[in-house]
């Protein structure tokens, strides 16, 4: 066993302790990382079990380390004072032409480039994915699929993948069956054929404001009216505003991210999903359910999507595998309900068919059980991360600087002080080699001038710190 050196009188756990405490201090152990377990840390100190836990149980009581059942010991966050939050969103309920792409399209070539700091574009860091055992299971398949693998896999795709994402909808709690999914390239591609399904040109789509610029650019696309409806940055879509506006308004279609939107972050409750499932059915009126964030949330449970509640198969329920597995894998899906035959044909006719072989690797990941072992350890990291780019935009970022609390998905919507104008601040960031999303790409009435938006897809880290306090400095020079 190792013995006492570095101060005569303390005991070998309190040495332990010390040591651990000054990699702490120094920032070699951050807060959020995994200590070592005890059986690790006994065998590279030299020490008893007991010893360690001895020293684990002071480090805890000086507050430096915090225990998580089931987890182990881990860095204790800094209690810094968080920022309040944003208020209830209030657009002008008229419907509105969209042009966002141009803006859009500035913002992703910045966050494409390696040498910028990816604070704009809502994608998952490599770093959190499990790209060697995907790119194993590729490698497998291709050499084994034969002619399979190159081949079309027609609409409604891949049976096995369909299969496995059928018996994940069980833990939903909206049980469906294979037949019921058509699978796309991303989700991207089901809120796109789900709007042609069920809208036409010169259609009004309600959505929540601020909204996911990628939905403005389909409604864009399709030549549609974009209706915003007023959302709170923890609830969602305020339903009584929209039921006022279909009162006066003919709507073709409501579109909404239910579970941990973008950019809010907001949770619609459940017994919202179920009103707003009624309320909709009794006019006739489809929902688009875009549940890209669902299995990303932060709680012991995930969701239940509102197409949980639909008995009349007009919710068209939208997922995908691009911010939990592989983004560049481009395989998502919909369940379609009662417009599942037209979105088959739509699909056929836009991209033939989504990839084969992505499709086969990720319903072998999943049928082995590696997704649900992933996505605990996933969805731990974005939670530390979230705090922690919230944490550091109340440390750096001007007074009167308000921002979310999501429970569950990547992202954080920042309100800055009401004279800032976030483009100034998306240009000087990006000079700074930093890229942000700024508010006005989120509504297509160009709303949100002083909001921009923060992706906590990557791990923590000096340089990202560092960034944040960049970003912070650059406002409180424009405040």
């Amino acid at each position: 066993m190792r013995q006492a050196s570095e101060t005569p009188h303390s005991t070998l756990y309190e040495q332990v302790a010390e040591r651990l405490g000054e990699a702490i201090a120094a920032g070699t152990l951050r807060a959020g990382d995994r200590l070592p377990s005890v059986r690790q840390l006994s065998a590279s100190e030299r020490v008893s079990v007991s010893t360690v836990l001895q020293a684990y149980v002071h480090l805890e009581s000086l507050g430096l380390i915090e225990t998580r059942p089931q987890s182990g010991h881990y860095v204790r966050r800094r209690e810094r004072p968080l920022p309040a939050e944003p208020q209830v969103s209030r657009p002008s309920i008229a419907a509105t032409p969209v042009s966002v792409s141009a803006l859009v399209a500035r913002v992703y070539r910045a966050a494409s480039d390696p040498r910028i700091v990816p604070l704009g574009a809502a994608v998952p860091s490599p770093a959190l994915l499990p790209t060697r055992r995907l790119n194993r299971e590729l490698a497998a398949l291709a050499r084994e699929a034969g002619e399979v693998g190159i081949d079309y896999d027609m609409p409604p795709g891949c049976l096995t993948l369909r299969q496995q994402v059928a018996r994940r909808s069980l833990d939903w709690g909206c049980p469906l069956s294979p037949e019921d999914f058509v699978m796309t390239c991303g989700a991207s591609e089901a809120v796109h054929l789900s709007l042609f399904a069920v809208a036409r040109t010169g259609d009004t789509v309600a959505i929540e404001s601020p909204a996911y610029y990628g939905t403005l650019q389909a409604i864009e696309a399709q030549g549609l009216r974009a209706l915003e409806i007023p959302s709170h940055p923890r609830h969602g879509m305020e339903l009584d505003a929209l039921e006022a506006a279909l009162r006066k308004r003919k709507v073709a279609a409501v579109l909404v991210v239910p579970s941990f939107s973008n950019p809010l972050g907001s949770c619609m409750p459940e017994e919202n999903r179920q009103r707003l499932v009624a309320m909709l059915a009794e006019r006739g009126i489809p929902l688009i359910e875009d549940d890209i964030y669902g299995d990303l949330h932060f709680g012991p449970r995930r969701p239940r999507p509102a197409k949980a509640h639909d008995k009349e198969g007009l919710v068209l329920l939208c997922g995908s595998f691009s911010k939990t597995l592989a983004p560049g894998y481009r395989v998502g899906w919909v369940a379609p309900g009662r417009f599942r035959e037209k979105v088959e044909l739509l699909k056929f006719a836009q991209t033939v068919a989504t990839p084969t072989l992505p499709q086969l690797a990720i319903a072998a990941f999943l049928r082995d059980g590696g997704y649900d072992r992933h996505l605990r350890a996933l969805r731990r990291r974005l939670e530390a991360q979230v705090r922690q780019v919230v944490e550091a935009v109340g440390e750096h970022f001007p007074e009167g600087t308000r921002a979310t609390r999501p429970e569950g998905g990547p992202l954080v919507w920042v309100e800055l002080p009401r004279k800032m104008d976030a483009l100034v601040l998306h240009e000087r960031a990006l000079a700074a080699g930093i890229s942000i999303a700024p508010g006005p790409i989120f509504s297509a009435q160009k709303r949100y001038g002083n909001f921009i938006r923060l992706n906590c897809g990557f791990p923590w880290s000096p340089l990202l710190e560092g960034a944040l306090a960049t970003l912070g400095s650059l406002a409180r020079n424009m405040a």
